[in-house]
């Protein structure tokens, strides 16, 4: 199986399926001296750890992971950083009549017609137990980020169709929220909304946002390589997701163009900053300097109690209820996902872009 690389100079190399033993990650290109520690990566983890709300599922995972290689007396070194995080809470039993059929919104069917054989425990490789591999990764870009002044944070900002209101939103509420969602009156109405399709043996998609600070302007290829594009991509590349939009996204497409260009302005400080910022920070696939906006719509959680229609490998129509273990929602243990996804693109194309004037390497070169 190819494409479980991600990067270039900041390197991600993911491996493991959720009922085999362990999930895990290689990261190569982090720089020496970069302070890390297993307690430092487990905050992350803990995010998206199951079990911690009645709004995710109830398997019960430490999620406590391990660095096998690339740090010494806590810095890293600059070799390759290897981490794992072993199941200790697989039940594959509540899985067995799964190879048997193709479960609705899930990927049995693409697998097997790609690969004629499935990991059907769980999902295997397509699991949500996947995207441990990712926050670990991405905590030690975060945790890089802001060593050069760049916060990268994300929260819920639509649940079910109910969405935050702006006016009440503030950033303190995220960790208050068993939902991640910064207005606490909307985190409410959500959770009784969940309560109900939980009743109805149902689940809900919803919305998360993430915002990029203190990123300088001139991060980001202007053809290929845009930093629109491999947000896009990087963010589109986790399970749930099924739509991403940057700046004010679709909507710009109803705007016109003296509405949705930003004005520039010459700042209190001399620089150069907008009068708005319909564009989400980036222009011509190239950071302007403003905060980076990225929202990403993430679909109602696949498995669901209700009996649902299908086929079985043979091609007969069957109905199932599906069992085990699984979210009535998504979105909330998707947030430290998304951004640590976001953090990975942002971190890689910042790499990148020390080279691109040769003013900026002459300074660095200097004695």
């Amino acid at each position: 199986m190819s494409g479980s690389i991600l990067g270039k100079y900041f390197q991600v190399s993911t491996w493991g399926e959720s009922h085999g033993k362990g999930i895990g990650v290689v990261v190569d290109g982090c720089p020496a001296g970069l302070p890390l520690s297993e307690e430092i990566l487990q905050k992350y983890l803990d995010r998206r750890k199951p079990g911690q709300t009645r709004y995710s599922t109830p398997r019960k995972e430490a999620d406590e992971v391990e660095i096998l290689s690339g740090i010494f007396e806590g810095k890293t070194t600059g070799t390759p950083i290897s981490m794992v995080v072993y199941n200790t809470s697989q039940r594959s039993k509540d899985y067995s009549e799964i190879a048997q059929y193709y479960r609705p919104g899930h990927a049995d069917y693409t697998f097997d017609q790609k690969y004629g054989f499935r990991d059907y425990r769980g999902g295997g490789r397509s699991s949500g137990r996947e995207t441990i591999s990712r926050v670990a990764a991405g905590a030690i870009a975060e945790e890089l980020l802001k060593e050069l002044g760049v916060e990268v944070f994300a929260y819920t900002k639509e649940i079910g169709g109910i969405s935050m209101d702006e006016k009440r939103a503030l950033k303190e509420n995220i960790g208050k929220s068993p939902l991640y969602m910064p207005d606490l009156e909307a985190s409410e109405q959500a959770e009784i909304l969940l309560e109900s399709k939980m009743k109805q043996q149902d689940s809900a998609g919803g919305i998360i946002e993430c915002v990029v600070r203190g990123l300088p302007a001139g991060v980001g290829e202007p053809v290929f390589e845009k930093l629109d594009a491999n947000l896009a991509k990087a963010v589109m590349s986790i399970g749930a997701v099924k739509g991403v939009e940057i700046g004010d996204g679709f909507a710009a497409a109803k705007a016109f163009g003296s509405d949705n260009n930003d004005a520039f302005i010459k700042k209190q400080d001399g620089g150069i900053g907008k009068l708005t910022n319909h564009a989400g920070g980036i222009l011509g696939g190239i950071s302007d300097g403003s905060d980076i906006v990225l929202r990403a719509a993430v679909k109602p959680t696949p498995s669901i109690a209700r009996g649902q229609k299908t086929v079985n490998c043979q091609g007969r129509e069957i109905e199932i209820q599906i069992r085990g273990r699984h979210d009535p929602v998504i979105v909330p243990r998707a947030v430290v996902v998304v951004e640590t996804m976001v953090a990975i693109t942002v971190l890689d194309m910042l790499f990148a872009s020390m080279t691109s004037n040769l003013n900026g390497i002459k300074k660095f070169f200097a004695k």
